[in-house]
């Protein structure tokens, strides 16, 4: 009775000091002690030589051994089964890659890069500034001062804590920004997104992107300004169509304009889109103001300029034939994964 008590005990040890870390080894452990010819089975030819009043006591420690092998065995199984470590590998080279869904740029992203392209071409640098702004670089040192009525053109986004501070109502602040450093020649473009408390409709958002220029030097004129713009259309929209200007206001422009484009829809046959004149607006434009290169401080007797400012997502509906400036901001897979090949 005692040898077959430390001969179990023994067999225990033996099974928890196995190393058993895949299928095959996994195989081997089952087949050395639960085999047909393994330990457990071997090991029941000990009840032979047991007296006959300790063959219930031994029956009881093989039983409980026979437990024990087995319950060790299905740990080891679930450990390799869970760990994907089953030591047996298949592959078929000839089966597909999974496939990874791949995003694509946004729309307006994609549009804005294209107008920054453009230009650079031309020699316009990009410059930046901040969307938080004070009243000074969005509207004073742009000609507009406190009671000029054109401030009422542009609703805007006050901060309550400090009421010299605004939410930008256009790109034309970093304009200003970069003619306070005064360092000229000045040739620059200015990307961003803006904002104004205006009523969000299917052509209106209280927030959208701009893309503004600006060109300052010596001797330059209007007909610059129409020659770049005729550039811009060419690369943009192609050479079939045609380009008007017609006479506009603008606080810090002098003279100001609009420039329109044979309807995209229509070819300038007159549709619905561009309520049957045959041309829509895509940006407005003129020479510098003299007040605002002085506000800077820029001599105006030497110095002359133009600008220019035009909706991203105007030029972006425009070239892509969207109809609803909300569908930009909505988050529509359906709609983003129609740009992906762009």
């Amino acid at each position: 009775m005692n040898q077959l008590v430390s001969q179990l005990s023994q067999y225990k040890d033996d099974i928890l000091k196995e190393s058993v870390t895949n299928a095959a080894e996994l195989e081997a452990f089952r087949i050395k002690y639960l085999g047909t010819k393994g330990i457990v089975k071997a090991s029941m030819a000990f009840m032979k030589d047991v007296p006959v009043e300790s063959k219930k006591e031994a029956g009881q420690l093989l039983n409980d051994f026979k437990i024990f092998t087995e319950s060790h065995y299905a740990g080891l199984k679930d450990k390799i089964e869970s760990s994907g470590h089953s030591g047996q590998t298949y592959s078929d080279n000839t089966l597909p890659g999974y496939a990874f869904p791949v995003g694509s740029r946004h729309p307006i992203s994609i549009i804005q890069n294209q107008i920054i392209s453009i230009f650079r071409r031309l020699g316009f640098a990009v410059a930046e500034g901040p969307e938080i702004e004070d009243d000074w670089h969005n509207f004073t040192a742009l000609n507009l001062p406190l009671n000029h009525p054109a401030r009422d053109m542009q609703d805007t986004f006050y901060i309550h804590t400090q009421p010299d501070w605004l939410l930008r109502t256009h790109t034309s602040s970093v304009q200003i920004r970069e003619m306070e450093k005064q360092q000229l020649p000045l040739r620059i473009i200015c990307p961003g997104r803006v904002y104004r408390n205006e009523t969000i409709s299917a052509r209106a958002h209280c927030f959208f992107h701009q893309v503004e220029g600006l060109y300052i030097a010596e001797k330059v004129s209007f007909a610059d300004l129409k020659q770049t713009l005729y550039f811009f259309v060419q690369e943009m929209f192609g050479k079939d169509f045609n380009v008007r200007f017609r006479p506009s206001y603008f606080p810090f422009t002098e003279p100001s304009a609009e420039m329109d484009i044979s309807c995209v829809i229509c070819k300038g046959k007159g549709c619905s889109v561009c309520k049957r004149t045959g041309w829509v607006e895509i940006l407005g434009c003129g020479m510098v103001h003299p007040n605002v290169l002085e506000n800077c401080g820029i001599d105006s007797s030497k110095y002359t300029g133009y600008a220019f400012g035009m909706g991203i997502e105007r030029i972006t509906m425009l070239k892509y034939q969207v109809k609803d400036l909300r569908l930009f901001s909505e988050n529509d897979l359906r709609f983003l994964k129609q740009f992906t090949a762009q």
